[in-house]
């Protein structure tokens, strides 16, 4: 597979021209990377009117993943999940205030589309309550939610995977939504590798319309670098506006070096990316293999992460404390579970410091801890008009029964306890008390 935009940027190097443009670098070595990073020169192509070497790469990334169109995004899923909002949004087919059905553990950037966009939120309350990361939904339940409505929503939005690695059922919720005359939306942000599996677990495959995925998280391209995908089956429009839509709330100055890291990743996922990822997931078995004879509960979980359940008596955080003092960082921990997200781009050494550095687990296995219920917060106002309200920081101690005006979360995981335009209860307080969050932001 081509690389036409690779090609470009390093012929344009190679010459050693003198750079009358942007970027104010010249291409002098600061770091190392600069005579890689330039901008929309003659030729370079531009990302929202891409018709020349963006154009034909992103062609070969829709290649790929067997979708009608697929863009790229140099600001993570964050861009893809507005864009892909906003296209729900403008192709709806009902009047009134538009309304997005979505399963309660979203990204953060979510909430802020709402913001923008000014939609309402119907929430899919999880099956049972294991972490604010985690919102199982069965189809019977979308389908319960869906026929209460007086009308279809703009769409259904699901994050698969979720931090902690669990998968929706997206082709049974996909089939949902469809025969309720309404789309699928999937924040996949952590799950792009999932189209090279064989079968393909990729939500684009299993019949979402529209799907975000953070190419960065899981294959090797620079931070930033991201798809959004156009499923074969949704309406015209999505692949028509879709540029629009990225443009909306991208940069106008997109980062050169990640297009490039995208162009080049896409031979990368053509050649020996399948053979590469089949060898790094047995080897990954053997690691949960190990971790079990340790002692350790490892949670099930999408085919690239290790989702260790804490025993009673460490936390989360705790081990991934104990990792980093034997050279190792996990992606994410919190007082229930230690996430470790692994690529075919890790060393087996990586791996074996992994099961040396946790050992064996002296706790045992002890009672399952109870996890706290999801806050089910009264609204009050809309998100949008929690945002643009006079707001005030408040000690988390001061929240009860204030109304939350920006969510206050960390990243990883990025998933609001409590959402814009609702009361702050007892639930939410002893939530947020539990994931150790000290402030949060109110409505004056």
């Amino acid at each position: 597979m081509d690389t036409p935009i690779l090609d470009f940027v390093t012929t344009y190097a190679a010459a050693d021209g003198a750079r009358l443009h942007m970027p104010g670098h010249k291409g002098q070595a600061f770091l190392g990377c600069e005579k890689l990073d330039i901008t929309e020169i003659k030729g370079a192509d531009a990302l929202y009117e891409a018709d020349g070497i963006i154009a034909r790469s992103e062609e070969n990334a829709a290649l790929l993943f067997g979708t009608a169109r697929t863009l790229y995004s140099t600001e993570g899923s964050s861009q893809c999940i507005r864009a892909m909002l906003y296209l729900a949004l403008c192709c709806r087919k009902t009047e009134g205030r538009p309304v997005i059905v979505a399963a309660r553990n979203v990204h953060k950037a979510f909430v802020y589309a709402a913001a923008l966009l000014d939609f309402d939120v119907v929430w899919l309350w999880p099956e049972e309550n294991r972490s604010i990361c985690a919102c199982p939904i069965t189809a019977e339940t979308l389908e319960r939610t869906l026929r209460s409505l007086p009308q279809p929503p703009a769409a259904v939005y699901l994050t698969s995977p979720d931090y902690l690695g669990n998968l929706q059922d997206v082709r049974a919720l996909a089939e949902v939504a469809h025969r309720n005359d309404t789309l699928l939306l999937v924040d996949n942000a952590h799950g792009a590798y999932l189209r090279f599996l064989q079968p393909s677990m990729h939500p684009v495959d299993l019949g979402a319309d529209l799907c975000c995925d953070s190419a960065h998280k899981t294959l090797p391209v620079l931070t930033g670098g991201a798809y959004l995908h156009v499923s074969k089956n949704a309406p015209a429009e999505f692949c028509s506006r879709g540029k629009v839509a990225m443009a909306l709330f991208g940069s106008t100055s997109p980062s050169y070096l990640t297009l490039l890291s995208l162009d080049r990743c896409n031979r990368y996922l053509a050649e020996e990316y399948p053979r590469k990822l089949d060898a790094a997931l047995r080897e990954m078995e053997t690691v949960r293999r190990k971790l079990r004879e340790k002692g350790w509960n490892i949670e099930q979980s999408d085919p690239l992460r290790i989702t260790l359940s804490a025993p009673v008596g460490i936390s989360g955080t705790e081990l991934a404390q104990r990792l980093r003092e034997n050279g190792a960082e996990c992606e994410f921990a919190d007082p229930d579970y230690l996430v470790v997200m692994l690529t075919p781009e890790n060393r087996k050494e990586d791996l074996r410091r992994l099961v040396d550095a946790l050992g064996e687990n002296t706790w045992g296995a002890g009672e399952k801890q109870k996890h706290l219920k999801q806050a089910d917060g009264e609204s009050v106002c809309s998100i949008r008009e929690a945002f643009f309200l006079p707001q005030e920081t408040v000690a988390v101690e001061d929240a009860l029964g204030r109304v939350c005006a920006a969510p206050t979360v960390a990243c990883p995981p990025a998933i609001p306890i409590v959402v814009s335009g609702e009361r702050i209860g007892e639930e939410a307080l002893a939530l947020l008390r539990y994931y150790g969050v000290e402030t949060v932001d109110v409505i004056q």
